[in-house]
């Protein structure tokens, strides 16, 4: 299977966060699924780090890529139909999250079922697949 995971699942996972239960942690090493990261989650960290909003992760984005190739996620550049596909993802007034968004129209997109703990995440599953942790 083809999975995209939101920003919260790769710092989770980057810190073997125990949110994590054994099910989606076999999903994310299990090598026959391809994990997906959007280069917007790391421009997410990178902000949210220089900002002091992470101050629970240690691991500067080289890291977090260095990582992420050991474990074989590939790592998805941010394409015009991305930005694109943004404006068919719905507004919903308690959900305008930029970086959010922008990874639900990469999962639109690309098709890829998205893995996220955001419980916001509901309301697109109109237009995408989700598995929530």
């Amino acid at each position: 299977m083809n999975y995209l995971i939101d920003t919260q699942i790769l710092i989770w996972f980057q810190l073997n966060d125990k949110r994590l239960n054994t099910e989606i942690m076999l999903m994310l090493t299990d090598p026959n699924n391809v994990i997906n990261v959007s280069l917007i989650s790391l421009y997410e960290i990178a902000i949210k780090q220089k900002t002091g909003k992470l101050p629970d992760l240690p691991v500067s984005v080289d890291d977090i890529l260095s990582v992420a190739a050991q474990d074989d996620f590939k790592i998805l550049p941010i394409l015009e139909n991305h930005i694109s596909g943004y404006n068919l993802i719905p507004l919903h007034d308690t959900h305008k999250d930029p970086f959010d968004r922008l990874i639900i129209a990469v999962a639109l997109i690309e098709n890829l079922i998205l893995i996220s703990a955001d419980e916001k995440f509901k309301l697109y599953t109109t237009q995408i697949k989700l598995v929530e942790v």
